[in-house]
């Protein structure tokens, strides 16, 4: 049978143990969690889109330049609807690559106003 000062530094140890698990699994969740997009919600969507549609041309920083497009950061919505729904670019915009790769995106219609609040400077 225990002496009473070692079942007390036993109990201690455990709970020392339980404590350190609960530390542990409180950093995990906390590294876990998406890192928040300035902007709000909408920015964050707009990244979202960003990275999924984006990328294979664009570079995954939109303030940089990509394999095939340009640093886009800062678009305009009026440059994202002419370039991404129609394919041209607006009257009097003046283009940072002479290239006609990217086709029009219709389908992205109605997410252009979250690619403009992820995109805004």
């Amino acid at each position: 049978m225990a002496t009473l000062p070692s079942a007390r530094a036993a109990q201690s140890a455990r709970l020392t143990r339980a404590w350190l698990g609960v530390l542990a699994v409180a950093a995990l969740l906390g590294a876990c969690s998406e890192p928040s997009t300035p902007g709000g919600p909408n920015a964050e969507r707009g990244r979202q889109l960003y990275l999924s549609q984006c990328i294979a041309c664009h570079n995954s920083d939109p303030a940089l330049a990509g394999p095939v497009g340009p640093p886009i950061k800062g678009s305009s919505r009026e440059l994202l609807d002419a370039k991404v729904l129609r394919g041209a670019y607006p009257p009097g915009y003046a283009p940072k690559r002479q290239t006609t790769l990217m086709p029009p995106q219709p389908a992205l219609a109605a997410d252009i106003e979250y690619l403009t609040a992820f995109l805004k400077p």
